[in-house]
């Protein structure tokens, strides 16, 4: 018997043997501190820890120059409105050589001093256990992370249940979670072709540009930084309405104030993890 409250017009058998087998597995951990970023699979977990384990449960927030503001605010938003512990960690990855020289392992280090922190505050806490927000889908993308939360013995709990991101959203909007349709989300150091050093003004950079497209409409859109080009990716269908006149030149001319020397369309559209390409 699932413990979440759901609206059963959006289960189905398979979800609902995944959401108990996911409850049955945190409830075993006895407590358990969360990495939560406020994204669809992160808030989707600490969602259904809280429904199990209660006051067992605490929320870790990292935040970083890679982190815009208004994630953080959205992830704290979460907490307070359902009456979660969350612990927000002002984090400085940018001191780590590793990270700032932007190699296809940038995300590890990135991780391995996230998932410490999450092992600290734990351990201050009296909390038994941490967990991570991965699914069956980033199982076969390249994501060096896992490499640092398996050896920080950081547990995987979606992928203990089986379920895929597509699953996850449809349980959360069973659940009632506002974030079941959130478009996905990665850091902003992911926008950085490997091999480019990070700096904050570079992610300054990026925030800025990106805030500007969502302001203009455009919820699921990436900039891409090569060197002085920003490469913009939004989903196909919105192609159209970014290269109109009116938004064309906003967004030009609001770019090379932020300090883009060129500033392109991508014409495949967004595609997560895309930098991945060149690995």
């Amino acid at each position: 018997m699932s413990i979440s409250k759901v609206d059963q017009q959006f289960m189905t058998d398979v979800l609902t043997e995944k959401l108990e087998k996911l409850e049955e597995y945190i409830g075993g951990l006895g407590s358990l501190a969360v990495g939560f970023s406020g994204g669809v699979d992160s808030s989707f977990l600490l969602a259904v820890a809280h429904n199990v384990l209660g006051d067992d449960v605490i929320a870790v927030t990292g935040a970083d120059a890679s982190v815009p503001e208004r994630e953080v605010r959205e992830a704290e938003r979460f907490c307070q409105e359902r009456g979660i512990r969350q612990v927000i960690c002002r984090l400085d990855p940018l001191k780590e050589e590793e990270y700032r020289r932007n190699g296809p392992d940038r995300c590890y280090y990135c991780k391995h001093g996230i998932f410490t922190n999450i092992q600290e505050i734990a351990r201050e806490n009296g909390i038994a256990y941490m967990a991570e927000g991965s699914n069956m889908d980033d199982i076969g993308d390249y994501r060096p992370g896992l490499r640092a939360a398996a050896e920080l013995s950081v547990t995987c709990p979606l992928r203990e249940a089986g379920l895929y991101k597509q699953e996850i959203r449809q349980i959360s909007r069973a659940m009632g979670l506002p974030t079941w349709s959130k478009p996905a989300y990665a850091c902003l150091a992911s926008r950085f072709v490997y091999g480019e050093e990070i700096t904050e003004e570079k992610l300054r950079m990026i925030d800025r540009a990106e805030q500007f497209l969502i302001e203009n409409g455009f919820y699921e859109e990436r900039v891409r930084m090569h060197g002085n080009i920003a490469r913009i990716e939004v989903p196909p269908q919105d192609i159209p309405r970014l290269t109109s006149d009116e938004i064309r030149t906003a967004v030009y001319e609001e770019f090379k104030k932020i300090g883009f020397m060129f500033v392109t369309v991508d014409l495949r559209g967004y595609k997560m993890g895309s930098m991945n390409a060149t690995l």
